[in-house]
C-alpha cells in the first residue's frame, strides 16, 4: 500500500518510495512493482501520469484520473505554474541561499535515444538552493579524517533530467547516494556507516492551483525510515517537511 497525501475525484498525489519505477520500462523488464500499477489496484481507477520521479528519488508524485485533468497539469507544468520543493543531503557545506543558473545538455540513453541529436545545444536549467543544517561526523573517507555534510532544500525553476543531482555535481556538492553524479566514495561510507543505501534526493512538497476547482493545494510527502534515521543521527530531525514546510 502506497501513502496517499491527496485524492479527490480528479487528482491523487501519493508519497513514492526510493527505488519504486514510476510506470513500467523496457529498460528493466523485469520489475513487476510499479507507482501507476500500484495505485490503479489501490484506489481501483485508472491513472495519468503528469510528471515524474527518478528511480531512487522519493516523495509527491501528482496523477491524474482522467486524461482531460492530465491535460490541463500538464500544461501547468510546461508553464511552470507547479512548483516543486525537495531535500538533499550533500557532501560539504554549503552556506545560504543561491540560485544554480547552469544550461544542461540532455542526457541520452545509448537504445532509447539512439536516434536523438547528440549535438542538441544546452537546455536552460534553473536551480535554487536554501542551506537548512550542517554537520560535521568522525568519518574518514580519502584523506580526510572527518566528513561533512549540509541539508538543503532545493527548488527546480525547469525540470531538466536529473537536473538537481547536476547542478549539485556542477557547484563540487553532489547528492550522496548518487550512482550517477555523485562521488562513490562518499556514497559507500554513508552506507556503511550510517546505514543509507539510498538516494538523498526526497521530493517534499507541491504547490499548485486545482486545475478543475482553482483551490490551491499544497501536498507535503514525509521522510521514508532509512532518511529518518540518517537525520536522528545528523540531528536534523526537526526539518521533517510535515513540521519545516506546511
Amino acid at each position: 500500500m502506497l501513502e496517499i497525501l491527496y485524492q479527490d475525484e480528479h487528482l491523487v498525489a501519493v508519497n513514492k518510495p526510493s527505488g519504486w519505477l514510476v510506470h513500467r520500462s523496457w529498460l528493466d523488464r523485469k520489475e513487476k512493482v510499479v507507482v501507476m500499477q500500484t495505485v490503479r489496484d489501490q484506489i481501483g481507477q485508472h491513472v495519468y501520469t503528469v510528471h515524474r520521479l527518478d528511480r531512487p528519488t522519493s516523495g509527491v508524485l501528482l496523477m491524474a484520473l482522467s486524461s482531460e485533468v492530465a491535460k490541463l497539469l500538464s500544461k501547468q507544468f510546461e508553464e511552470h505554474q507547479i512548483h516543486k520543493t525537495y531535500h538533499a543531503v550533500v557532501r560539504g557545506y554549503v552556506d545560504g541561499e543561491e540560485t544554480i543558473d547552469y544550461p544542461l545538455t540532455e542526457e541520452l540513453d545509448k537504445i532509447a535515444d539512439k536516434f536523438a541529436n547528440p549535438d542538441k545545444a544546452p537546455q536552460e536549467a534553473v536551480s535554487h538552493y536554501r542551506s537548512l543544517a550542517q554537520v560535521e561526523m568522525p568519518i574518514a573517507v580519502g584523506p580526510y579524517q572527518t566528513t561533512r555534510y549540509s541539508l538543503l532544500e532545493l527548488r527546480p525553476d525547469t525540470g531538466r533530467k536529473h537536473q538537481l543531482r547536476r547542478h549539485m555535481s556542477h557547484i563540487r556538492h553532489p547528492i550522496l547516494g548518487d550512482s550517477a553524479h555523485g562521488d562513490l566514495k562518499q556514497n559507500r561510507a554513508l552506507a556503511a556507516h550510517f546505514n543509507c543505501p539510498r538516494l538523498m534526493l526526497h521530493a517534499s512538497q507541491l504547490t499548485l492551483n486545482h486545475p478543475v476547482t482553482g483551490e490551491h493545494l499544497e501536498i507535503n510527502a514525509v521522510w521514508d525510515e532509512p532518511w529518518r534515521d540518517l537525520m536522528v543521527q545528523f540531528g536534523w530531525q526537526a526539518f521533517n517537511p510535515k513540521t519545516d514546510l506546511i
